[in-house]
């Protein structure tokens, strides 16, 4: 495995020159193009490293995965599913434009406008935030995970984009309370800093159907993970999900920040990290990896009795 890892590495260090940080975001155009590195937390507890594993990035999109799971805990399926869609849209992560032309209703919970929405659904007069930060620790196992406050400060600032959607969406009465309290809970939700290690352990809590790899404790009702990974599938990647499917074929997440996270059923949580991003938005470096990887180690979900792992 640790070959593996070093292989797909060195293979997706030569395609970083095709990638740019985010500058729409004025913090994330900080983030060094040079940075790789990978973290595998397999089922029977070994886990690999290779690289930047280490290096903290903000969770960014990947933190959809999260908002959902609270979402339904808290708010159940029939009121989150009246908010948010589950189809996917073929279009950017922060398009507005289906909202006036198709449904006021977002298609899914992972591009920003269903974020936001769903987002809503975890307010109901709780410390929303505090709560899906204690979620994020138990599923990434490490208790130090915060919010970077700088990203925070220079998402709210720079986000009119999201702010438009969301004030679109309250004055369709689609949001569960005031648009700024959603959008300020949806800039915090996608600041929080984290590592590939900590990506790689949630990635396993999903393929293990919830269960903490470590206890056993069921950390996600089944019902939510199935709903997750299957959203993962259609719409994880932006209008680049159906490449990836194809390329990579098992259930991701990207985020602006440069990680991906991926999951292999019973097997491994995968995430993979570099911030120089592809024109939807994808890490080109983690992309790469994890092409890689389920090339070699036959993790695609269509591999059948070639999986090698």
């Amino acid at each position: 495995m640790e070959s593996h890892l070093s292989a797909a590495l060195e293979y997706a260090r030569s395609f970083l020159h095709e990638g740019a940080v985010a500058t729409y975001i004025p913090e994330l155009a900080k983030g060094d193009p040079t940075q790789l590195g990978a973290a595998i937390y397999a089922a029977d507890g070994e886990i690999y490293r290779v690289g930047d594993w280490q290096q903290e990035f903000t969770i960014q999109s990947i933190s959809k995965t999260i908002t959902l799971i609270l979402a339904l805990q808290l708010a159940g399926y029939r009121k989150v599913f009246s908010k948010v869609g589950v189809e996917p849209t073929g279009d950017p992560f922060n398009s507005i434009v289906r909202l006036e032309t198709t449904a006021p209703r977002p298609l899914n919970p992972m591009i920003n406008a269903g974020a936001i929405a769903t987002a809503s659904c975890c307010m109901g007069g709780r410390d929303a935030f505090s709560e899906f930060l204690k979620l994020t620790r138990r599923l990434c196992g490490r208790s130090s995970i915060s919010l970077n406050e700088e990203v925070y400060r220079s998402e709210k600032q720079a986000g009119m984009r999201n702010r438009s959607m969301a004030y679109l969406m309250q004055s369709d009465n689609l949001l569960e309370c005031d648009a700024e309290d959603a959008l300020d809970l949806y800039f915090r939700m996608c600041s929080v800093n984290v590592n590939t290690m900590d990506l790689a352990r949630y990635g396993m809590v999903l393929a293990g159907n919830g269960k903490d790899p470590e206890t056993g404790e069921q950390l996600v009702e089944g019902w939510i993970v199935r709903i997750v990974k299957t959203l993962m599938v259609t719409c994880g990647l932006y209008d680049a999900s159906g490449e990836f499917a194809m390329k990579v074929g098992i259930p991701a997440k990207s985020g602006v920040g440069g990680g991906i996270m991926g999951s292999v059923e019973r097997k491994m949580g995968v995430a993979a990290f570099s911030p120089g991003l592809d024109a939807k938005g994808n890490s080109v470096g983690a992309f790469h990896m994890l092409e890689y990887l389920s090339h070699h180690l036959g993790l695609h979900y269509f591999a059948g009795s070639e999986c090698r792992v």
